[in-house]
């Protein structure tokens, strides 16, 4: 009997393992202090902790509603309308995701038909265009301003066709840490406004942005709010990205339509981590202190940075700090971004990502990314090597 594998036609030939996993092996390899990967080393509030041990002892261990529980969906309606200014209704309005990577796959897969354009700006979290070509849809790539990361409305504009069915934004934006201002989303709403494109704002980062700058949601804006989906994540607010728990909130129509891709794609999510941060978030101090939290560590940092070569862009919102290598005073500096990461891990125990892996074409400003989501032993373990720069 001759017995064989079938060969299968790669759905996805050009696509890879992403740089974060590259990084972050390479970090584990040499031992290096790891500031590529955007995940904290620290832990979450053990009274979270003790609210998911009450929820799993309570039997709240069983498939939940398909949408996700009420009493979180509720407390996501509440928060939004607190924080924004508009009523999301819970019943039909939000839905509980397996993280937000996972609710922005289900929102392309259910709102893409083959041939539809999809504009993401550059540079762009990894997980968009492979989202887009997997629904069969074409990519649409145009570039945020080289250096302030800020969009250019003229571009955008040029790249609307009539074959256009949604931008995806992200702020605050990973991976420059650049944010949306009030302006930017009223000139966005100009243009969007007499098309049928859809919006998918991706808004994770949502509560970690530096006085004296402000978050503006697509949710603040009525001409944005009635046609986006808006993308926000429990495991960045609350340092637990390995829970893997989000949330969309849309207009009744685009979660009906949301919900008919999710419902087949994970179905629902984790219930006793549901039940425990919805018991959670009736306290908002947590997300309100997280901008304090995190500014001190962006501080912390930047200070350490000012006295290396290395040179300081921006960070107005995120956990990411951007630095441009094009000054360095060492031989590496002529390598690409790439190969300067893989160096700056190897050589001097540090692990950081470059941004040309956010860009289709691998487009290299000398610009690399570190994660400041560490606890201050590590920053300051990571701020003494780099001073071998």
């Amino acid at each position: 009997m001759n017995v064989h594998t079938p060969n299968l036609v790669s759905k996805a030939p050009h696509m890879g393992t992403t740089i974060f996993t590259v990084m972050s092996g390479l970090a584990t390899e040499k031992n290096a202090v790891n500031l590529g990967q955007g995940f904290p080393d620290f832990p979450c509030d053990p009274h979270l902790l003790d609210l998911v041990n009450d929820a799993m002892r309570e039997g709240l261990n069983q498939y939940p509603p398909m949408t996700g529980v009420a009493p979180l969906r509720e407390a996501v309606s509440r928060k939004i309308n607190t924080l924004y200014g508009r009523h999301y209704d819970p019943t039909s309005e939000i839905t509980v995701t397996a993280g937000a990577t996972q609710a922005i796959l289900t929102i392309i897969l259910a709102i893409v038909h083959p041939g539809d354009e999809v504009i993401v700006l550059e540079p762009c979290y990894d997980s968009y265009v492979p989202n887009i070509e997997l629904a069969g849809g074409v990519v649409v790539r145009v570039p945020l301003t080289p250096g302030t990361f800020r969009p250019d409305f003229d571009k955008i504009r040029a790249a609307i066709s009539p074959q256009t069915r949604a931008i995806l934004i992200n702020s605050p934006h990973n991976p420059s840490g650049m944010i949306w201002s009030r302006q930017d989303m009223l000139t966005l709403q100009e243009i969007l406004s007499p098309t049928d494109i859809v919006l998918i704002s991706d808004e994770v980062y949502e509560h970690m942005v530096y006085a004296p700058n402000q978050h503006w949601s697509a949710a603040q804006f009525d001409g944005l709010a009635a046609r986006a989906f808006v993308v926000s994540s429990f495991g960045k607010s609350f340092h637990v990205t390995g829970w893997k728990i989000g949330s969309v909130a849309a207009p009744a129509p685009y979660s009906a339509e949301f919900r008919k891709v999710h419902q087949f794609n994970v179905f629902t999510v984790n219930t006793p981590m549901q039940h425990a941060l919805a018991r959670y978030l009736a306290n908002p101090a947590p997300y309100l202190e997280l901008p304090a939290f995190y500014q001190r560590k962006r501080d912390l940092f930047r200070q350490g940075l000012a006295q290396t070569q290395l040179k300081l862009l921006p960070s107005e919102g995120t956990y990411f700090q951007c630095v441009d290598i094009s000054e360095l005073k060492v031989p590496e500096k002529n390598l690409s971004e790439a190969d300067f990461c893989k160096w700056l891990t190897t050589d001097i125990g540090v692990a950081a990502i470059p941004l040309s892996a956010f860009y289709g074409n691998g487009f290299d400003e000398k610009v690399i990314r570190f994660c400041f989501a560490k606890q201050d032993a590590t920053l300051i373990a990571a701020l003494e090597k780099l001073k071998g720069l």
